[in-house]
């Protein structure tokens, strides 16, 4: 399970029911208000909604090793609106238990959520990108190019 900010306080998201029978591109990313994240990951992602809705994704979901209130003041400091649902997984759950957890204690973060971008099909994940240095594989201009 993770959280997400709803309008009275922090609501429990089952995974299995979130992405079930429906597309969703899941992005995750180390942290919010950090600089790639804020700069370019998830402005990307909010900037090309509509392009990626209009190839047929139901749902953006962006994943941070965060609590909902921080996913949520970030969402807002990002005008992300209702384009991106901001998936908050503080303990880690979901990150350890999918193998996505990286080691920031050189940048003084902690243990985070790699940086990735997946297209999710009724569960199953069809396509998968991550980032070996720099950014760019894991933008959703290259998610569009899975669709």
């Amino acid at each position: 399970t993770l959280k997400r900010m709803g309008p009275d306080g922090p609501e429990t998201v089952a995974t299995a029911d979130y992405f079930a029978g429906r597309t969703v591109v899941l992005f995750g990313l180390p942290g919010a208000f950090t600089r790639t994240c804020s700069d370019r990951h998830l402005p990307g992602f909010v900037a090309q909604a509509d392009a990626l809705r209009a190839k047929g994704v139901d749902a953006i979901a962006c994943l941070s090793v965060n609590d909902p209130g921080v996913m949520d003041a970030w969402a807002k400091d990002q005008k992300a609106g209702d384009k991106i649902v901001m998936l908050a997984d503080g303990a880690l759950n979901f990150t350890r238990e999918a193998g996505l957890e990286v080691d920031l204690n050189d940048k003084c973060y902690g243990p985070r959520c790699k940086r990735f971008s997946a297209l999710v099909e009724d569960g199953v994940v069809k396509s998968v990108h991550f980032e070996e240095g720099g950014f760019g594989e894991t933008s959703a201009e290259r998610l569009l190019e899975d669709l």
